[in-house]
């Protein structure tokens, strides 16, 4: 029997498996190896223009003047702004997106919920340019007609033509209900038969167990939901690019705005210097937003993994 065990190992079988283990291996260090290299390279690019100018001018100063005479290399509405729209357009697209989420798991049809099903993953795959295009030549008039109602006779606001923050929120909140519907669906339709079973046997109708004790048993499913439309709406360009008007405002739903990621893609293409530069500076902004929210989504995880285990 041990004579088998350590043929087994050198066999087919053990040959397949160590080469698989090692192949996954591989693959497991060049991913970390991926994010080191980007790590680093946003640190050497962006780090000495901000010991240069400056964090304090860089992080709590709100003027954009990159190629005035004299440059300023403020980027605290640009950071206001991506953190305003982020949390409004979550605000918008979460409750859409839990509730169409505990329809297609609970309430719908089979056919109707492939249907629906369907349409999602369609939003999905589309291209986020085609969403700035549907934005510019749909949603930005109506943002200005209403623009135009709301502040008729005024004679301080700056009209932005319907490119505005919340055009930029609107379509967000769009781009975003894919992954949370996704996930969501798939939390759901995780909770033990059990619970559901026991909440009808108390009496609970099937609204009341679906919200009463569905929900909250996927709880955190849904909170990552939650977390990675939050990472899918803080890494957007070209479709906040289209609708956001690109000035450096406070964010106030009516004035057009920049965000981090628009402030990178509007100017990378004729900076240089100390502007190039700073504008590494703002992906490595960008890029502990993203760290941060993926600490966050990790500490969670890490919590179910424990509540599981207990």
């Amino acid at each position: 029997m041990r004579d088998r065990g350590k043929l087994s190992a050198f066999g087919p079988q053990g040959v397949v498996e160590t080469a698989a283990r090692e192949i996954g291996k591989a693959c497991a260090v060049f991913s970390v190896l991926a994010v080191a290299a980007i790590a680093l390279y946003l640190l050497s690019y962006g780090a000495p223009a901000a010991f240069r100018v400056g964090w304090k001018e860089i992080l709590f100063t709100s003027v954009w003047t990159p190629t005035a005479p004299t440059p300023r290399y403020g980027i605290l509405y640009i950071m206001l702004t991506s953190i305003a729209g982020t949390g409004m357009a979550v605000l918008i697209g979460a409750p859409v997106g839990i509730l169409t989420s505990v329809f297609l798991a609970e309430l719908a049809e089979r056919k109707t919920a492939a249907a629906v099903r369907q349409a999602v993953e369609l939003l999905a795959g589309i291209p986020s340019v085609i969403y700035g295009l549907l934005g510019i030549f749909l949603l930005n008039p109506l943002m200005y007609k209403l623009e135009l109602t709301l502040f008729a006779g005024s004679k301080t606001h700056q009209f932005t033509g319907g490119s505005n923050l919340l055009s930029a929120v609107l379509v967000l909140a769009v781009m975003i209900l894919p992954t949370v519907i996704g996930i969501s669906e798939t939390a759901i339709r995780a909770v033990s038969p059990d619970i559901r079973a026991a909440s009808l046997a108390l009496g609970a109708s099937k609204l009341q167990t679906v919200f009463g004790a569905v929900l909250p048993a996927a709880g955190s499913g849904i909170i990552t939901a939650v977390v990675l439309g939050v990472g899918r709406a803080v890494g957007e360009a070209m479709a906040i690019t289209l609708v956001s008007g690109g000035s450096v405002n406070l964010p106030l739903p009516f004035s057009s705005v920049r965000f981090l990621t628009t402030a990178v893609v509007s100017e990378m293409g004729y900076a240089h210097g100390t502007h190039r530069q700073v504008l590494f500076t703002v992906g490595l902004v960008l890029f502990a937003f993203i760290m941060v929210i993926h600490f966050v989504l990790y500490n969670l995880m890490e919590k179910e993994a424990v509540s599981r285990g207990r």
